[in-house]
C-alpha cells in the first residue's frame, strides 16, 4: 500500500486528543506496515527509563519524551500553496506521478 503522506510534508491533526487537535506538524516517520505516522511536536509521551550499560557506556535513567505515532487517518495534508488542511489526488502522467491538492489543484511534489 502507498501512503499518499511522506515523510517531510507538513501535516494537521484532525482528530484525536484535544490537545493535540488542529496542531500542525512535520511528519518524521511513515509506518505503512502499522498504518501510522509519526508527527514532530505532537502526541507527546513521558516512558521511565532505567540505567542501562551496553559496551562500556551506561544511558541515565529518567523520564524520557517521545512522539508517538498517529494513525494515519488521523492527519491531512496540508497544500504549501493555499495552506489549508487538503484531501490528496494522483495525477499520472505518461512518466511522472505527482500528488495534487484536491482544493487548488496544485501540484505537491
Amino acid at each position: 500500500m502507498k501512503a499518499k503522506i511522506r515523510k517531510g510534508d507538513t501535516v494537521e491533526i484532525i482528530s484525536g486528543r484535544e490537545a493535540d487537535k488542529g496542531k500542525r506538524g512535520e511528519v518524521i516517520r511513515v509506518m505503512l506496515a502499522e498504518h501510522r505516522v509519526v508527527v514532530q511536536g505532537v502526541n507527546l509521551r513521558k516512558k521511565a527509563t532505567r540505567r542501562v550499560q551496553t559496551q562500556g557506556r551506561g544511558f541515565n535513567p529518567g523520564i524520557v519524551e517521545f512522539e508517538a505515532p498517529f494513525d494515519i487517518s488521523n492527519v491531512m495534508l496540508v497544500c504549501p500553496k493555499c495552506d489549508t488542511p487538503t484531501r490528496v489526488g494522483v495525477q499520472r502522467s505518461e512518466d511522472t506521478i505527482q500528488r495534487i491538492c484536491k482544493n487548488c489543484k496544485a501540484a505537491i511534489d
